[in-house]
């Protein structure tokens, strides 16, 4: 593809589309054989007879264009057929997420008749040498009557026109979500790796000044009974840390204050490495009254070696936790993910609807923030048959919206997201609902059409809800939508029995 480069092009916005177009003029033209024969040669003129293309070539207007020039600038008026015989057309858009079009050589476009184009969709530059014949549509009547084969031709052309415009803005349309659940994901991914990294780097360091301790610890040569007595006292403080599994729960508060309170004692008992031990202790249930017990039982340096090498002990267990607990929090994770995706499935799966609701909510779970979810799930659900993959697309979009929804009015008040599902007659209920401002009732009855969006050009094509509709129209379901201010809900109603629905 070649680069569009341009000597001024803020001269030629000043002086308007009309002038940009006059410069096209050839300064001499081209006899009308060679017009007839480069038209043959565009297969899309195939059904047209010699008499026709005959008079296409008299009649049509040639603009030539060299390399890098501007063309047309987008957002002005359009008021030509172009038939491209040489050379391409690159579109290029500021805004909306399909940001680049190529014209070839070949294609009929521009305004075409029955067309309601009005405008240039972007600034359209020339690669290579370009060469068109253009029809203003002042003569579309006289086009249509002069060449009546040519009318089929424009039908299919505007058929396959708008069918490419949607396939691209549908393929745009998931990239992005593609593009979020990427973000999402690795927000939610980094978490966990970072705290696994980082505590296996530290346990590394600590698994080392633990086997130093312990070889003091060793070399102590305790007695038998002050080595029982030891062992006793840590069977006793391990059984306190832990009752019943439940690891003990403080603030930072009380923490800091524990941990001085800590400090202050193992000064007073000729500790040195207290720094090292206290901030151990202090999140944990040991007291002054426990400690005391073991000082009678072990005293001097003894005591320093022995509560350290059990303060590394700990230290050693809580960052082995922080490594399992990341990990599993990575595989429920990829876990999700695969469920998700309904990844080595077949295409039609048996779904448990409230933990599919789940699985979508983790991938989005990097936008929740401050959210609160309320999640109310029948226990009786049945499962249905379905295709997975499509209604978790579904659930992603109206969830997304939802979400984009309570942002409007987050510094206002809480968000609160509720998921439900229930029993509807021979249907399952499926509902998301937000606190968010409301649907407004001017623009109800068009949120499901396609490219209707009320965000910023840019943000969104409109197609997250037609093609949620779509889906569940798939399903032989039903998706309708309840709003008024501060509460709306996004209802979907799929029947429990799809004997013929796919």
């Amino acid at each position: 593809m070649g680069s569009a480069v341009i000597t001024n092009p803020a001269d030629d916005a000043l002086l308007g589309d009309d002038y940009l177009y006059a410069q096209l003029a050839p300064e001499r033209p081209t006899d009308p054989s060679d017009i007839v024969a480069a038209l043959r040669r565009i297969k899309t003129l195939d059904p047209l007879s010699q008499e026709e293309i005959e008079w296409l070539a008299r009649n049509g207007t040639e603009r030539m264009a060299h390399d890098g020039t501007l063309v047309f600038h987008g957002g002005s008026p359009v008021h030509h057929m172009t038939i491209l015989l040489r050379g391409e057309i690159h579109v290029r858009r500021n805004t909306g997420p399909v940001s680049f079009f190529i014209g070839r050589s070949g294609l009929v476009t521009g305004k075409l008749p029955f067309s309601r184009m009005k405008t240039f969709g972007g600034d359209g530059y020339a690669v290579g040498e370009l060469w068109t014949l253009d029809f203003d549509e002042s003569t579309f009547p006289t086009l249509l009557a002069a060449v009546p084969a040519l009318t089929q031709i424009i039908v299919s052309t505007l058929l396959d026109r708008t069918r490419e415009v949607t396939r691209m803005e549908q393929q745009a349309e998931k990239l992005n979500a593609l593009g979020k659940l990427a973000a999402n994901l690795s927000h939610e991914l980094n978490n966990p790796a970072s705290a696994a990294r980082s505590a296996a780097n530290n346990l590394w360091t600590e698994l080392r000044h633990y086997g130093d301790q312990k070889f003091k610890l060793g070399s102590l040569c305790f007695t038998a009974e002050t080595k029982q007595a030891y062992g006793e006292w840590i069977q006793s403080v391990r059984d306190l840390l832990q009752p019943n599994g439940r690891p003990w729960r403080a603030d930072a508060l009380e923490i800091s204050s524990r941990e001085d309170m800590l400090m202050q004692w193992l000064k007073q008992k000729g500790v040195e490495d207290g720094w090292r031990i206290a901030p151990v202790l202090a999140e944990t249930q040991i007291d002054l009254p426990q400690l005391e017990r073991l000082a009678t039982v072990i005293q001097g340096e003894a005591l320093a070696v022995s509560l350290g090498a059990f303060a590394s002990a700990l230290q050693a267990e809580r960052m082995t936790d922080a490594v399992i607990d990341s990990t599993r929090r990575i595989f429920e994770l990829i876990t999700a993910i695969k469920d998700y995706s309904y990844m080595d499935q077949a295409p039609i799966q048996e779904i448990d609807l409230g933990q599919a609701l789940d699985n979508t909510m983790t991938m989005l779970n990097s936008r929740l923030g401050s959210v609160e979810v309320r999640r109310e799930y029948a226990a009786d659900l049945p499962l249905i048959s379905g295709y997975g993959g499509e209604l978790n697309q579904v659930w992603t979009a109206l969830l997304e919206n939802a979400l984009d929804a309570m942002a409007l009015c987050a510094d206002k008040q809480k968000s609160v997201l509720t998921l439900r599902t229930c029993l509807s007659g021979a249907t399952v209920l499926v509902e998301v609902c937000d606190n968010g401002p409301g649907i407004p009732e001017e623009i109800r009855s068009r949120i499901f059409e396609p490219f209707f969006t009320t965000k910023a050009v840019g943000q969104a094509l409109g197609l997250g809800l037609d093609t949620a509709n779509r889906l569940v129209t798939k399903h032989k379901g039903q998706l309708s939508v309840l709003s008024k201010p501060g509460e709306t809900c996004i209802q979907v109603r799929l029947p429990i029995e799809q004997t013929g629905a796919y």
